[in-house]
């Protein structure tokens, strides 16, 4: 097929967006993990880690956080709030590559600060997107605030956009959490966030798609890369820009474009 202008290019992305964002998404995606759970805070906190451990293989990805969910009794928010220092040991035995058991212990006990002082994953993004109206501060923020308590060994699990990172993780969080439409494949949970201002979750395979089809010129995969994708797929669709994460996504993964 021959992608000669935008026009065409839309036309196409649109196609591959139809033919992705559906059901069977689901099947082989770790999304499926926070599908699992129906209380709203429970699906965030899972969408959250299973967010925070998804590189290397889709399987070894669904099946460590499926472990991980077990591990804290597949009750995540009551577990974040309630368990006590000897229930958050049990963690210890947890590791996907270099995520390990006290990185796990960490997270649980700086989600808990986040929703007993701080209202919750919701409130802590929302209020930094507030602070410059962008996706940008808003991880800015939520980075002060889940490194409030002490954790530097922790740290490079959580993308500094501050320092570059183009926050892949972060960023399909909250398309997670922020996008909703009729496939179903997303959780539309919050509102604090529009999903105009939703940046696309770039890693290997959407950016060396959107480099093939003229969508990115950067070569590295930081967050100047990011800014100048979405800026793109902003045109294309100024509402939901990041529902081309499907169409990028698919292309790679799926079809190996």
């Amino acid at each position: 097929m021959k992608l000669g202008d935008w026009a065409d290019l839309k036309v196409f992305l649109d196609e591959k967006v139809v033919q992705y964002n559906q059901p069977f998404f689901i099947e082989t995606d770790p999304i499926q993990v926070p599908k699992s759970f129906s209380e709203k805070e429970d699906i965030e906190i899972a969408a959250f880690l299973t967010a925070t451990i998804s590189w290397g293989s889709r399987p070894g990805i669904i099946k460590n956080a499926q472990k991980l969910m077990a591990l804290m009794e597949n009750k995540p928010h009551d577990f974040i709030l309630n368990s006590s220092g000897s229930e958050q040991e049990t963690l210890n035995r947890f590791v996907h590559r270099t995520f390990n058991g006290n990185d796990c212990i960490y997270f649980v006990r700086s989600l808990g600060n986040i929703y007993k002082n701080y209202g919750g994953l919701s409130s802590v993004f929302g209020e930094g997107f507030q602070k410059g109206k962008t996706v940008k501060s808003s991880f800015e923020y939520f980075y002060t605030v889940f490194f409030e308590p002490a954790g530097e060994r922790t740290r490079k699990h959580i993308a500094d956009v501050s320092k570059g990172a183009s926050a892949k993780r972060l960023n399909m969080f909250l398309r997670w959490m922020i996008r909703k439409d009729k496939s179903g494949v997303d959780f539309g949970l919050w509102n604090n966030i529009p999903v105009s201002a939703l940046m696309l979750p770039l890693d290997v395979h959407t950016g060396n798609v959107a480099r093939k089809l003229t969508l990115l010129t950067r070569k590295q995969n930081d967050w100047k890369a990011v800014e100048e994708v979405s800026l793109v797929l902003r045109n294309f669709d100024p509402g939901d820009p990041v529902k081309y994460d499907f169409a990028l996504f698919g292309l790679g993964i799926f079809e190996r474009f």
